[in-house]
């Protein structure tokens, strides 16, 4: 038996999202072919292929992959955007930023290093693989 890692031409997982919602608290590492939302709590990393939405109540304290990083909540770690990392008035972030776009946005408290690479270098960071036929 095989499992494909496509259904239709598409990438199984490329389109969905999966919400942590308030109140959720995760220990270890999240990985995710899709977009992820955090309101609730992870205590790990989070590799992302997608985007990421750190909500108002969300908390990480661990590194966050992923296309674009968007952080209205608290992080404690490293953020590592392909694209752009946006800084909602309402987050705090202790640790550093890996983008190629950064926007803070008044009230936002930011208290680490940014690195901002420019378009024509290689991605920041290895998104998890598609999945692979299992025999």
């Amino acid at each position: 038996m095989k499992i494909q890692e496509t259904i239709i031409g598409k990438e199984v997982g490329k389109d969905a999202v999966t919400i942590v919602s308030e109140g959720v608290i995760i220990e270890g590492k999240l990985t995710s072919r899709g977009n992820v939302r955090i309101d609730g709590e992870v205590k790990g990393n989070l590799q992302v292929s997608g985007n990421v939405t750190i909500g108002k109540s969300g908390f990480v304290n661990g590194e966050v992959t992923g296309q674009m990083i968007i952080h209205g909540g608290k992080i404690e770690g490293t953020l590592k955007a392909n694209e752009k990392v946006v800084l909602e008035g309402t987050s705090t972030l202790k640790g550093d930023i890996f983008t190629k776009i950064l926007v803070v946005e008044e009230g936002a408290v930011f208290d680490g290093n940014s690195s901002m690479s420019s378009k024509e270098k290689a991605n920041l960071f290895n998104p998890p693989s598609p999945l692979k036929d299992i025999k």
